[in-house]
């Protein structure tokens, strides 16, 4: 069974109870442009400890999962010329051919759960794309069978937004609308499309986790997060571009793992970067909601969850071979 390697400060925050929040790093290898995709990763790490909760970003090195990086590793990862995106399907082969890369939301989840963390924060879940409604992210599954608590902005504006709420809905995992009523759209604060739950507190969220886990529900507690009204692009504005690039995209029979980055990026060039700075300040507020919810969780009685897996061994990262 393959290690999780663990760093030191993650390893000590579990063992005393404290709060830990999970960080993805495709955003790292595949999401955001060079330099803003370590100035970020960083920004994100640091609001965490703000917040007094340790960050975990999570990432696979030379085919060693890592849950927490130390600066050296987060600066190789960002400057590594051809990482992996690493979902659940590859994660093995990743792992068994000793490459790098970064973890997209689901295996970002799985590694965490394994890891024994309960909250996680990302930018934009995946979900049901455009036009292709049998092309489904991995993210989906991952989020009706992982019970974690994800923050996020939504799903990905370039995604059919009613298609993966309805999905989401099927699969029985619980969306929660963070002090807004309404899905929020990535780099939109809202896409006009009605939550049916509601939270306005980290202690809201933190108690509907508490209830998930006595119930036995395997799902992940989805909260969704709208991006700060002074750095969101308004949703009718966002659409119509969208819109186009999809179109676009449909021409050119861009599909499959290169369809997303290829959206996100037209999107950046037509919308003169505003999408871009959108996403750097969602992806730093969801970290400061996740913080704020871990450490709610943490200062409850610590409560274990029901129906997890076997761990996979766990070494920190001073412990021989876990060491680079």
């Amino acid at each position: 069974m393959p290690d999780i390697f663990l760093a030191p400060e993650v390893a000590q925050a579990l063992r005393e109870g404290r709060p830990v929040v999970a960080l993805e790093s495709a955003l790292i290898t595949h999401g955001l442009p060079r330099p803003l995709n370590r100035d970020v990763a960083r920004e994100m790490e640091e609001t965490v400890r703000e917040e007094g909760a340790v960050p975990a970003t999570i990432a696979v090195l030379e085919g060693r999962p890592w849950v927490g990086l130390s600066r050296e590793q987060m600066e190789r990862l960002a400057a590594e010329p051809s990482p992996v995106k690493i979902s659940l399907q590859n994660l093995p082969a990743v792992v068994a051919r000793g490459a790098t890369g970064g973890t997209t939301v689901a295996a970002t989840m799985h590694l965490a759960h394994r890891a024994g963390l309960r909250v996680f924060a990302t930018g934009g879940i995946g979900g049901v794309h455009r036009g292709h409604p049998e092309d489904v992210s991995a993210d989906l599954p991952a989020l009706a069978s992982i019970p974690m608590v994800v923050v996020c902005a939504g799903a990905k504006a370039i995604l059919d937004l009613p298609r993966t709420l309805e999905t989401l809905e099927t699969w029985g995992v619980p969306v929660v609308g963070y002090g807004t009523d309404t899905l929020p759209a990535f780099t939109s604060p809202t896409s006009g499309l009605p939550l049916p739950l509601r939270a306005d507190s980290p202690e809201e969220v933190a108690a509907m986790a508490r209830a998930r886990d006595d119930l036995g529900l395997r799902a992940a507690l989805l909260v969704t997060v709208p991006v700060p009204e002074e750095d969101g692009i308004p949703w009718e504005e966002v659409e119509s571009e969208i819109a186009a690039i999809v179109a676009e995209a449909e021409r050119e029979g861009i599909r499959g793992p290169a369809l997303t980055p290829y959206l996100l990026a037209r999107l950046a060039h037509q919308t003169d970067g505003r999408s871009l700075r959108a996403n750097r300040a969602l992806l730093v507020q969801n970290a400061r909601v996740a913080a704020r919810i871990a450490r709610s969780i943490e200062s409850s009685s610590p409560h274990p969850r029901p129906f997890t897996s076997p761990p996979a061994p766990l070494l920190t990262q001073g412990s021989g071979e876990g060491r680079g």
